[in-house]
């Protein structure tokens, strides 16, 4: 037996979701804070990305949305630290949310840009994050937003991240 061989042992996450269904049919007649505030009351079903990535929507409101998140090993990328992406999702959650939520019954977005500052390294064993999402221009074309992720148990920056959105009319 190697060293490695006798320092690992198999572990294993399983997460369940909710399947989108077809947009209920008084989903095109809501704004973006009132689908969003859905979700978060548990009337719609969760983004499964959450689950996958250990995140939850906790706090909307008018040009501002709120995530925690949990990092774990299972987020590990080769270097011992947590991946990355899972605070460059986190931050795009929040910020696409936060535009979301000034948005006008039929209109959608899409993000079409995307800054990630990391400050500090996330380690498995880091208690939960928490990202708010301030938008800070929502227009008739383009959107523009800004977050923070800080530790819930230090108040320290983690991350910090700006997004450029295209603003999609759907009906």
């Amino acid at each position: 037996m190697t060293t490695h061989e006798a320092t690992t042992a198999t572990r294993s996450r399983t997460h369940t979701w909710q399947t989108r269904p077809e947009p209920a049919s008084e989903i095109p007649g809501m704004t973006g804070r009132e689908i969003l505030q859905g979700a978060l009351d548990g009337r719609f079903p969760a983004a499964s990305i959450m689950s996958t990535l250990g995140f939850r929507l906790v706090g909307v409101g008018d040009g501002r949305a709120v995530f925690e998140g949990d990092p774990g090993d299972h987020l590990i990328n080769p270097m011992g630290t947590v991946h990355g992406g899972f605070l460059a999702t986190l931050l795009d959650s929040a910020l696409g949310s936060a535009v979301m939520s000034r948005l006008q019954a039929g209109s959608a977005y899409t993000t079409v840009q995307l800054g990630v500052h990391m400050i500090r390294p996330v380690l498995a064993g880091t208690p939960t994050l928490r990202c708010e999402g301030t938008a800070l221009h929502v227009g008739r074309t383009t959107a523009t937003a800004q977050a923070r992720v800080v530790g819930t148990h230090d108040g320290k920056l983690y991350a910090h991240g700006t997004t450029t959105c295209a603003v999609l009319r759907l009906s």
